[in-house]
């Protein structure tokens, strides 16, 4: 009799992760495919990360997503193909594999979120305020530059984070608009297309919104990060207004396919893993 192949595990490594609904679809895409593997969330505090990282071998992990606030240091523990050497310069990786004994870093949230953001709204030429500076607003703002929005401005509560994703995103695309400011007030949301929360605030329901009602013109376009709750205070209050909004669900689908892709070499099962991200299997 055949030797079945021993289970393969794969995951989310971040702080926090509880929140994830990775598994959901990810498991359900190896049950469809009947792929011997399972996807587990790994929550590990940043003085843990590394011993972690480092037994992933002995305990039969074969692939990760990274999740905040990691996606910088796991720079630090992959290979970038030469195709992928940009991924240095915006300092954020969010799956990795292992190929032949050794972890390659990519990034699905580039392709992930550029796929949603085109179903919502045509970046080209379009004037953008991004809320955060951390992996996921850097990803967001290669998107944007890469796909020719007109200009963006970027705050984060760390100003150093937000001038050096400033800076990243000039060494990219050289003459690209793109200005680090001091508040929210000087995002001049209300002279926007686009309005994108890239920070963790949402998350939990006791987290403020970082939104005056009044800063949001009618014409705007809300899209949040967060997919889990679907609807932050963010996106409840643009509602409130009548505006478009989008959460960050399809954008977790699309980068999550690529992923399954990375990981297995096999064309990921779309509708299985929408429904299992909607409860509907």
């Amino acid at each position: 009799m055949d030797k079945q192949p021993s289970l393969k595990i794969y995951g989310l490594v971040g702080y926090p992760a509880k929140h994830s609904l990775s598994p959901l679809m990810h498991n359900a895409a190896f049950k469809a495919l009947k792929i011997n593997a399972k996807y587990l969330l790994f929550e590990k505090r940043p003085q843990d990360l590394e011993n972690f990282l480092h037994s992933l071998t002995k305990e039969n992990i074969y692939g990760l997503n990274i999740t905040i606030p990691y996606k910088e240091k796991i720079l630090d523990f992959v290979t970038l193909d030469k195709e992928f050497f940009y991924l240095r310069q915006i300092k954020a990786v969010n799956t990795i594999v292992l190929e032949n004994g050794i972890w390659k870093g990519f990034n699905t949230d580039i392709p992930g979120f550029s796929k949603d953001l085109k179903e919502n709204i045509d970046p080209t030429n379009k004037r953008v305020a991004i809320l955060g500076a951390g992996g996921g607003a850097r990803a967001v703002a290669y998107v944007l530059a890469n796909a020719g929005a007109r200009e963006i401005s970027i705050y984060d509560i760390d100003k150093k984070k937000s001038k050096e994703a400033a800076s990243m995103i000039k060494s990219l695309f050289v003459n690209f608009r793109i200005s680090p400011v001091d508040n929210i007030e000087q995002l001049d949301i209300n002279q926007k297309d686009l309005l994108i929360n890239a920070t963790p605030i949402g998350l939990k329901g006791t987290d403020p919104c970082l939104i005056k009602e009044e800063m949001l013109p009618k014409d705007l376009f809300v899209y949040d990060l967060i997919y889990n709750p679907a609807q932050t205070k963010l996106l409840s209050l643009a509602k409130k207004r009548g505006i478009r909004t989008s959460n960050g669900l399809k954008m977790l689908l699309y980068q999550g396919m690529l992923s399954f892709r990375i990981w297995t070499n096999k064309d990921a099962p779309q509708e299985v893993m929408w429904q299992a991200l909607r409860g509907e299997n």
